[in-house]
């Protein structure tokens, strides 16, 4: 597919605005939109129970999207579907049975849904140590494994930086907590949308990811879980479709990873997120992250001439996403976004990006960055007029 051809898909597009944010939520292309109107013309019934045949087809439908899902990231294990990869962590924190002294390894890297899940587990006695990166979000992997001890159940990380588009070594982490005999749950909101992410390979026991952010529908995520580790899990809830039987003193639960999706799912955000890596498979993962990087490449060129900026995150492209952020003397970034919105309809991030701990504490930002992220249906002539409206900023701010 062309780039003509890619954001004719995408009809948000034809409103004229330029969207520089899918790091926050990506655009949706026709093809997912269809499947979920499908879903909701043609079925609209319940997966999983009714032997009527439209519940035949929509269990079809959404059983088919988990299995598109494990096979585009190559996943031994179970692939859970979840409202957002905040939930799917959540699912994990709560799951794993914890007890006082155990200990979960972190870094500043991460979003907070990768930080307050653990910090919460503070209340039962869990220790958690927060790893310092450098500010181009480079983590010492010598400092990492010094951290991981007898007590260390767990090391939590991203997989790319939300804030510095960071990609972060998961598959040398893995291996040195696995040695250590701790389990790796590696939050991929910002890496599964553009890299090529082989689950087998990197050998982590579990794997959140928003899929809102790939295309998805709003309200969709997913959580991998290895199937070495599925027994250590308990659900974070339980209701219709966690039993075989239920008698007053004995349950029966079901087997696999349904118990984890108790209740009446989201079924057209499913079918929808089946539809969005059939599209992005289309593509191809090579070809959308050497399209993002030709993107940044060029972008960083027209911001180094911008008198007074600062660019976050690492200099090397291959060590990096299509996420760019930028600090601006004198200029608070959210006064940046507002003023890119108000002159030139261009939608970016500002702030912390649910990131304190790096802006505030590794990037000393107080007020947080402008960030750019870019996806497949961005453009240079894009990235031409955000840089004529930014300059028009900072001349006249």
């Amino acid at each position: 597919m062309n780039q003509d051809e890619i954001r004719n898909d995408f009809p948000q597009l034809k409103q004229g605005f330029i969207y520089f944010d899918s790091g926050s939520t990506s655009l949706k292309p026709i093809p997912v939109l269809n499947a979920i109107n499908n879903y909701y013309e043609t079925l609209s019934a319940s997966v999983g129970r009714g032997l009527h045949y439209p519940s035949y087809l929509a269990t079809k439908s959404y059983d088919e999207a988990h299995e598109k899902v494990r096979k585009f990231f190559n996943g031994k294990g179970e692939i859970i579907f979840t409202k957002n990869c905040t939930e799917a962590i959540n699912i994990i924190a709560h799951g794993i049975e914890w007890k006082a002294g155990d200990k979960i390894v972190t870094t500043y890297l991460e979003h907070n849904s990768n930080l307050l899940p653990w910090f919460n587990l503070r209340l039962q006695g869990i220790e958690v140590e927060v790893l310092k990166c450098e500010t181009d979000g480079t983590i010492d992997l010598k400092e990492l494994s010094k951290s991981i001890d007898n007590r260390t159940k767990l090391v939590a990380v991203t997989h790319a930086s939300n804030v510095l588009g960071t990609i972060v070594p998961v598959e040398d982490i893995t291996e040195i907590a696995k040695k250590k005999g701790a389990m790796v749950l590696i939050d991929g909101a910002q890496a599964a949308p553009h890299l090529k992410v082989d689950l087998d390979t990197i050998g982590c026991d579990f794997y959140a990811a928003s899929g809102h952010k790939m295309l998805g529908p709003s309200g969709t995520g997913f959580l991998f879980i290895n199937t070495q580790v599925l027994n250590r899990l308990k659900p974070m809830m339980l209701g219709g479709g966690s039993a075989t039987d239920v008698e007053l003193d004995k349950i029966t639960f079901i087997k696999g990873g349904k118990i984890f999706e108790a209740g009446t799912p989201n079924i057209a955000g499913g079918i929808g997120l089946g539809a969005a890596v059939d599209y992005l498979k289309k593509i191809g993962m090579e070809q959308i992250k050497e399209h993002e990087l030709e993107l940044v490449a060029y972008l960083m060129d027209q911001l180094k001439k911008i008198d007074g900026i600062t660019i976050h995150g690492p200099r090397e492209l291959k060590k990096r996403t299509g996420v760019v952020s930028f600090s601006i003397k004198d200029i608070p970034a959210h006064r940046i976004a507002i003023l890119l919105d108000e002159i030139g309809g261009i939608a970016i991030r500002s702030g912390n990006h649910c990131a304190f701990l790096l802006c505030r504490d590794i990037l000393k930002e107080e007020c947080g960055t402008a960030r750019v992220s870019f996806y497949i249906y961005n453009t240079q002539d894009e990235i031409d007029k955000f840089i004529d409206v930014l300059e028009e900023i900072v001349k006249n701010v």
